[in-house]
């Protein structure tokens, strides 16, 4: 793959059981450089980040935890860093989180404060065990990545199935840190336009939810495609693949790929 990184996200456990979260990193893990940890996902609860990441280590593999601000306060987020540094998780995706089902926001902290308080620990003898964490963030089609947003370790951009517009992005933010572009599978043609509806400058093509509504497994296939010719551009450093519950089809199909 040339240094082509491939980090799959997999779908979080929402019971204290971790078996179906492990299967997830046993298919993938053939095609997979890493795994992200989604956090609280789609604004339910969830098994924590730091603990699937956890054990994403203890098989063998690499992850970056996720972790949103909308859910913690200040000593929350640094109980979680406490947590990270004792199981050697060193490597974060922080977002703003999606709209919780029930309740609010804490509203104390924001990505950015979250970011500069984990810069902090590096300094506080109390996080010895960790040289340094990686910091990532997300980025957004219309929007220029804001300085401080350029001063992480990497960056996660928005799911689009639309290659020029990535690329466009791209050459607009000449920033040096590795970024991922966004590809996710299309289960089915309703998730296509929820998506579309939801996500703003997603592109999803008219003719590709067609090809999902004749047959499921165009998502797959497309989804593979678009992993491939984003490789092929040289203008990213890999994808952030969300295979949804597609992951065996896509592991079987990518191993054959790549």
């Amino acid at each position: 793959m040339s240094g082509f990184r491939v980090i799959c996200e997999i779908e979080p456990p929402t019971k204290p059981d971790l078996r179906h979260a492990r299967h997830q990193i046993g298919v993938l893990a053939p095609v997979a450089d890493s795994f992200l940890i989604p956090d609280n996902h789609i604004g339910r609860a969830t098994v924590s980040s730091i603990a699937v990441a956890h054990e994403v280590a203890a098989m063998g593999g690499r992850s970056i935890a996720c972790v949103n601000s909308r859910d913690r306060n200040l000593l929350g987020f640094r109980r979680d860093l406490l947590t990270a540094a004792a199981y050697g998780v060193d490597q974060f995706l922080f977002v703003h989180g999606d709209k919780p089902t029930a309740g609010g926001r804490t509203s104390e902290l924001t990505v950015r404060t979250m970011m500069e308080e984990a810069r902090r620990a590096g300094d506080d003898p109390s996080f010895s065990t960790v040289e340094r964490f990686e910091i990532g963030v997300t980025a957004g089609l219309s929007r220029p990545l804001v300085p401080w947003k350029q001063a992480a370790d990497f960056v996660f951009m928005q799911v689009s199935y639309s290659i020029p517009d990535l690329l466009r992005w791209r050459e607009a933010n000449p920033v040096q840190a590795p970024v991922y572009a966004g590809v996710m599978v299309l289960a089915s043609a309703g998730m296509a336009k929820r998506l579309a509806a939801t996500i703003p400058d997603i592109s999803i093509p008219d003719e590709l939810i067609a090809r999902v509504d004749a047959d499921p497994d165009a998502g797959v296939d497309a989804a593979c495609e678009q992993v491939l010719a984003l490789r092929d551009t040289g203008a990213f450093a890999g994808v952030h693949l969300v295979p949804v519950s597609r992951f065996r089809q896509v592991a079987a199909k990518l191993e054959k790929e790549l």
